[in-house]
């Protein structure tokens, strides 16, 4: 008996997700920079050295905008002469680069924390660099869920890589409101603002190496994980006519696997009827398989 097949894939037109991609990154870039200015005044008016220096964060992020927006001209592009299997591993790369970033905006925040640890805070922040914080955590954070939601809709690990950037923007302020609510109870506890930050460094670099990670393994042409291949060899053989399967290979092409296979069929067959199976086959894959964009289908005799 066959397994239960899921729900085809729903298809999206490939302009419509380019204008989703484009239409949050941007928004996310005019947000980064309103915000930039934003705390940058007020941690000069409201005394807080560490919010000028989330204003400068804020600042960083929009270089991971400009290259989801300027990636995605090209890795949308469709296939060519020159690049036959399109040009899906520009988004691999752009994803690698915005991932390596994040690492480094939690490496500097950590280092920033131990190094000025033993400093003395010789005025106490004010209120207006707390309200700044805490709007830059609200904003961040609606920001983050909306482009992470657009980054699924349209399974890009780009735009999932930035979204995690503008997460990694509001869990930075949060050291800064920690700081500032401290010493107003207590002056003595401005180290709050260390040990705030170092957790959340923590916090960035694990999201860093969870985008990152997966990115470089496909760029080195890593195939799909065990589950992903079960499937696939699984919906393969409960292909009618299909015998057998073997020599199934797997590569990432973007947010998407390309994989050619072997499937074994009854040697009495015709040409035309072996040919029929593995157009049934490209098809099953195409429409149930896990995230797949090309399928390329060679017909053995079953018992050669």
């Amino acid at each position: 008996m066959n397994p239960p097949l899921q729900q085809p894939k729903p298809t999206e037109p490939a302009a419509l997700r380019a204008r989703e991609v484009h239409r949050v990154t941007l928004w996310g870039l005019v947000v980064n920079l309103g915000l930039s200015a934003l705390k940058c005044v007020g941690g000069i008016l409201g005394h807080s050295q560490a919010l000028v220096a989330d204003a400068v964060h804020s600042l960083s992020d929009t270089t991971t905008d400009l290259a989801v927006l300027i990636g995605a001209k090209f890795w949308t592009a469709p296939a060519d002469a020159d690049h036959p299997h399109g040009h899906g591993r520009i988004e691999t790369i752009v994803t690698s680069v915005i991932g390596i970033a994040l690492a480094g905006v939690g490496i500097g925040l950590g280092y920033r924390a131990i190094l000025t640890l033993p400093e003395y805070h010789a005025s106490r922040p004010t209120w207006l660099a707390f309200a700044a914080a805490c709007l830059s955590i609200v904003v961040k954070e609606a920001l983050y869920r909306w482009t992470v939601r657009v980054g699924r809709r349209v399974r890009s690990p780009a735009v999932i890589a930035n979204a995690w950037h503008h997460r990694s923007d509001a869990l930075s302020s949060v050291p800064v409101a920690v700081a500032v609510l401290g010493t107003h109870i207590h002056p003595a506890w401005g180290f709050l603002d260390h040990v705030a930050t170092v957790v959340v460094t923590v916090l960035i670099l694990h999201a860093a190496w969870t985008i990152t990670w997966p990115a470089l393994r496909q760029l080195v042409d890593a195939g799909a994980n065990a589950h992903q291949r079960q499937r696939i060899l699984t919906l393969a053989q409960g292909t009618p006519g299909v015998r057998a399967v073997h020599k199934l290979r797997t590569r990432h092409i973007g947010p998407g696997l390309q994989m050619d296979l072997h499937v074994l069929v009854d040697p009495d067959l015709t040409v035309a009827e072996g040919h029929a199976i593995a157009g049934a086959v490209k098809k099953r894959l195409l429409q149930y398989g896990p995230e797949v964009v090309d399928v390329l289908v060679h017909v053995e005799p079953y018992g050669s």
